[in-house]
């Protein structure tokens, strides 16, 4: 069948369209990641591509979604952030019970604060798409260890969405409503800001020494300027802790 690349990733190459299925190559966490979606599927989570093996060239086979990105289209409104956060809740209840392979080799660049489950480690709109009356996460080959606060954190950067420019008064409310959608009790919410700031400035770090050591992808990346928007990001999540924990609180 005729192969049709895909583009809009910032780190993996070689993805295609064939058919009905998606082509990725495979790397050391593939048998893991594959695992964990077989899971997913097996307890009825809807929010993510069924994983389908192998094909003859070893590379990974996947569900291909339908679909345009939430990046790119049309501004979230308060009640998507709402229904994305539930769908966050709902992956991280679905995977409390997922137990990795024993050989599982996660390929996670920043390591999270605690380990407690399996986390996707990069819920942004660009890995999130609506299809019909799904809203769908791809993109699992960072998957691995983490906490529910740490990768909350990561998509409230996003979905919110939290950068420099921002408005802390619309900024506070969108993140309440996402945070609302999750459920997260008092305390949670008194520590997530905290961590959302730790998370940003960790990917600014890791593209600024990707870029001192040469490492790839991530030196590509900061030359191509993504390290502009990470700093300045954690500068603004980081100067009004005060102002979002208030929000998430009142």
């Amino acid at each position: 069948m005729t192969e049709q690349p895909l583009a809009g990733g910032n780190v993996a190459d070689g993805v295609v369209r064939v058919g009905d299925t998606v082509r990725k190559p495979a790397t050391a966490a593939t048998p893991a990641v594959h695992a964990l979606l077989q899971h997913l599927s097996a307890v009825g989570f809807d929010g993510s591509p069924r994983s389908l093996g192998q094909d003859e060239r070893g590379r990974h086979v996947l569900e291909f979604v339908p679909g345009e990105p939430v990046h790119g289209g049309p501004p979230i409104t308060p009640a998507e952030l709402l229904r994305i956060g539930r769908l966050i809740r709902d992956l991280h209840d679905a995977v409390q019970d997922f137990r990795p392979p024993p050989d599982a080799d996660w390929q996670v660049f920043l390591p999270a604060d605690r380990e407690e489950l399996i986390c996707h480690h990069d819920l942004a709109p660009w890995n999130l798409i609506r299809s019909g009356s799904r809203l769908v996460v791809i993109d699992w080959d960072g998957a691995g260890p983490g906490t529910r606060l740490w990768d909350l954190g990561y998509a409230a950067h996003g979905f919110v969405p939290l950068g420099p420019g921002g408005d802390p008064a619309v900024d506070g409310a969108r993140f309440r409503a996402l945070i609302d959608g999750y459920g997260l009790d008092v305390d949670q919410r008194r520590q997530l800001p905290a961590l959302t700031e730790a998370h940003t400035r960790a990917m600014f770090d890791l593209l600024r020494t990707g870029a001192e050591t040469g490492r790839q992808p991530w030196a590509r990346l900061w030359s191509e300027g993504h390290g502009d928007h990470w700093g300045p990001a954690a500068d603004y999540i980081g100067s009004h802790l005060d102002h979002w924990t208030r929000a998430l609180l009142t």
